[in-house]
């Protein structure tokens, strides 16, 4: 009996390995800065209150918006963890609330990141200074990787 073997059509075929802990996180993040840089490129080129003057910019952007989310999570996980050590309802409810001012206030925060690296280059704009058009961007990102991750888990 002769057995015969297909040569592999992707050089990730070849790796036969369980991947470390620091790879399963770039490739997370390699993977979410790809779904960002591909939802404000679409943003940029269909909707008028996003604009980018070239796709180097978008890289960047999608890069540093990675970032800022990631942190913005961090800080709310910390307020909600802060809060949730406390008893009572007053806790309770600093909880949330707190969290909710973290994640909307953090886009005033990344709005402004974002117009100090990348100035003219790249802009929001619209309803209240273009806070609404950033916020409607963030969350299609969040959506998107979201579904993105659903969908990986789901190839199991």
């Amino acid at each position: 009996m002769t057995t015969t073997t297909t040569p592999s059509a992707s050089l990730w075929d070849t790796f036969e390995h369980t991947p470390s802990k620091r790879q399963r996180v770039f490739m997370r993040y390699l993977t979410a800065t790809l779904v960002d840089l591909v939802v404000l490129g679409l943003f940029a080129e269909y909707w008028e209150h996003v604009s980018v003057d070239s796709f180097t910019i978008i890289l960047l952007a999608a890069a540093v918006l990675q970032v800022l989310l990631k942190v913005t999570i961090v800080v709310e996980h910390w307020v909600a963890a802060f809060f949730k050590a406390r008893p009572g309802g007053f806790a309770k409810f600093m909880r949330f609330f707190a969290a909710w001012v973290v994640l909307f206030g953090s886009k005033f925060v990344i709005l402004e990141a974002l117009a100090l690296a990348f100035g003219d280059r790249l802009r929001f704009g619209g309803p209240f200074h273009g806070i609404v058009a950033l916020i409607v961007v963030v969350v299609v990102m969040l959506v998107v990787e979201a579904t993105m991750v659903k969908f990986y888990r789901s190839l199991d």
